[in-house]
């Protein structure tokens, strides 16, 4: 009888994908979705902030303390603090992104083990199935050549580097044909595409709309510069989601030159309301407490961000990373304070969003993806959640909703 394996996953949607590239590599063993059922528990790390790595260091007290499980770790923590779980005897083996697809040789490996392999590694493996899910992620790229002053994520994940055009057409339309009908393009920095390559993010995008099962095609986050004349062209098209993620990371011109940004403000206004107007919600990242935000500097960045017609938001309060630029700078900010200001952005669009759902009145095209207690959920066009009761077995299907309810946090509909 073969040994189980449950991957636990941290972190963002490209460590989504790379779980899935281990099950589809894994051979010698079965996948489970049971952690209590598990011989071997693989923990697909994050780094990204300290409370990512107290996540990652938390989940493996609790499998310590409720199992006899042999754990390996592998993910962006895999470099950060990798070898310091070794030395402690938390872990198994330890070994970076490069290495997964070499998965059964190294679950087979009966010596403790640290291989952080390299950061010029692209994937080769075709995944054509993603288990537990109804939508389908698709890393075209990996790494950044940005080097923001407070991101670590350079320096675990490598320079930008792009996946065969070709690989991906494979992939999804193997996806399409398994059923698949949505597609989230992730990376490192996604944006970033094609570059040196002779092609870019709009082109592989319009190429992927043409293959057949193709519904929906949604992109996780880009950098404003990253909104080329080239991808306004594809603005309109029925395919893409009516969402865009842009990162900004601050709305303060003072700000942004301190963390090594390369949006500019006014520019950034300026595409978010052409974006507006074309009818997109807006998901934006955000960091609180940086070194050197002032109250000053805060109360300018929160009239800039009431200005903006932003529907959605991923922040975080900052987050020392030893090794960046950020570290060392003065002036810092009190946690409390980061915290309070994390919590009035927060609040501001929450409210942008609920207003953006009242004001819509066309209808909602939703994938479902998940059933709890009765209710099934799933997201729209604009990748709001929506609540849908209903007699029938929803899970997996589209569905065109016209009369719903906007709640405060979610839609509602009743079929």
């Amino acid at each position: 009888m073969k040994k189980k394996v449950y991957f636990k996953t941290f972190g963002c949607r490209t460590n989504l994908y790379d779980s899935q590239v281990m099950m589809s590599s894994l051979k010698e063993y079965d996948i489970t979705q049971d952690e209590s059922e598990a011989d071997v528990i693989v923990v697909n790390s994050c780094t990204v902030t300290n409370g990512a790595d107290t996540n990652v260091r938390s989940y493996i007290g609790h499998v310590e303390k409720n199992g006899s499980a042999k754990i390996f770790l592998t993910g962006c923590g895999a470099h950060t603090k990798g070898e310091k779980l070794l030395e402690e005897n938390r872990v198994h083996g330890v070994f970076g992104q490069s290495e997964k697809e070499k998965i059964d040789l190294l679950l087979a490996e009966e010596k403790p083990f640290y291989n952080p392999g390299d950061l010029n590694h692209i994937d080769e493996t075709v995944v054509d199935d993603f288990i537990g899910k109804s939508r389908a992620f698709i890393k075209i790229q990996e790494g950044c050549n940005f080097r923001c002053s407070y991101c670590i994520i350079p320096f675990v994940r490598g320079d930008a580097r792009s996946m065969s055009e070709d690989k991906i057409i494979e992939q999804i339309s193997r996806l399409a044909l398994n059923g698949f009908g949505e597609f989230i393009l992730t990376g490192t920095n996604v944006g970033s595409y094609g570059q040196g390559q002779d092609t870019s993010v709009a082109k592989l995008m319009k190429r992927i709309s043409q293959v057949r099962g193709v519904r929906r095609i949604r992109l996780g986050s880009v950098e404003p510069i990253q909104i080329t004349d080239e991808f306004k062209e594809i603005l309109d098209e029925p395919w893409l989601e009516k969402h865009l993620h842009i990162a900004l990371q601050h709305t303060s011109p003072t700000m942004l030159k301190l963390m090594n940004r390369r949006n500019v403000y006014k520019q950034d206004k300026e595409l978010f309301e052409l974006l507006h107007e074309k009818g997109f919600a807006i998901g934006t990242d955000f960091i609180t407490g940086h070194p050197g935000e002032s109250e000053e500097l805060w109360l300018e960045a929160m009239k800039n961000a009431k200005d903006l017609p932003i529907t959605h938001l991923h922040a975080f309060t900052y987050s020392k990373r030893d090794g960046t630029p950020s570290a060392t700078m003065k002036a810092e900010v009190n946690g409390k304070v980061a915290k309070q200001r994390l919590h009035e952005l927060e609040a501001l669009i929450n409210n942008k969003n609920f207003e953006f759902r009242k004001a819509f009145k066309g209808s909602l095209e939703v994938l479902i993806e998940s059933q709890k207690d009765g209710l099934y959920y799933g997201h729209d066009q604009h990748f709001n959640k929506i609540l849908v009761e209903s007699d029938d077995d929803l899970v997996g299907d589209w569905i065109t909703v016209s009369n719903y309810e906007v709640r405060g946090d979610s839609n509602y509909a009743k079929l």
